[in-house]
């Protein structure tokens, strides 16, 4: 693959496994890291979204809660403490590096609503243009799909397909997509590049980790989503977000699924 430093508008995303601990509360120290690189990566010139997901687990934590709750109301209330938390926390962090961030919070509902789309496409437009940057999550108050099975995977596709996204990067708490689940198969190998997303791949996609709710085949969705659209997507492991860097150099982390029209490969 070559590189991707030209890449200017980039979006990000990032699930609840990389953003807390086994405890269920912020992972300041990885947050922090990633804020870091994000607000670098603007630096040079790139056009950064971030989606983000974590309101649950970061709200039901600040409820004392021991656990997500089970009942969807529940998993609602703790998303609108949690996202209180979750973007005072980024605003804190990104405030440190002169960086301007907003929030857009919208349903899927806006997304095919095409007045509200083409609004919603302006603001993301503007914002960017005055140099901020959007931090987005899906409205769980309101609308609860994503909430239940997505953990903002197909959402984060969809926002780069809106905004002619150069690049999607998903960050898990896996290295990438692997031939087996490699939980149960120590043999399982890293795939680490994918050129066309078929039933097959959607066969060996694993399932949800313990934190988040979308599993590796909901990351094969939006990749799909993103990759037909002719966005390049890369799924890679959150832990170290240093490695995001390695991504932009060209270098092979995580898996790489190819875009329709894709030249870098």
């Amino acid at each position: 693959m070559a590189k991707a430093s030209e890449k200017k508008r980039i979006v990000v995303k990032v699930g609840t496994s990389t953003l807390t601990h086994n405890t269920g509360k912020t992972n300041i120290a990885r947050m922090a890291k990633l804020v870091s690189v994000l607000s670098d990566l603007k630096n040079e010139g790139h056009e950064i979204v971030l989606v983000s997901s974590g309101a649950v687990g970061i709200g039901a934590a600040k409820l004392g809660f021991s656990a997500k709750p089970k009942t969807t109301k529940g998993l609602q209330a703790s998303a609108a403490v949690g996202q209180c938390e979750l973007m005072f926390l980024y605003d804190k962090l990104f405030s440190e590096y002169g960086v301007v961030v907003s929030q857009l919070l919208f349903t899927a509902d806006t997304l095919i609503n095409e007045t509200e789309k083409a609004h919603l496409l302006d603001t993301f437009n503007q914002l960017l243009d005055y140099d901020a940057l959007p931090i987005v999550n899906e409205n769980d108050s309101v609308y609860v799909e994503e909430l239940l099975n997505g953990d903002n995977d197909c959402l984060s596709a969809n926002v780069a397909q809106l905004i002619h996204a150069d690049l999607l990067i998903l960050l898990t708490d896996t290295d990438g997509l692997y031939d087996d689940n490699p939980s149960k198969n120590k043999n399982a190998k890293l795939i680490p590049y994918v050129e066309e997303i078929t039933n097959d791949i959607f066969e060996i996609a694993g399932d949800a980790g313990e934190k988040g709710t979308g599993g590796f085949s909901t990351k094969i969705k939006a990749a799909k989503i993103a990759a037909d659209s002719g966005i390049p997507v890369i799924i890679m492991n959150g832990e170290k977000p240093t490695s995001i860097y390695k991504v932009l150099e060209g270098k092979s982390i995580g898996t790489y699924f190819s875009a329709k029209g894709d030249s870098l490969c």
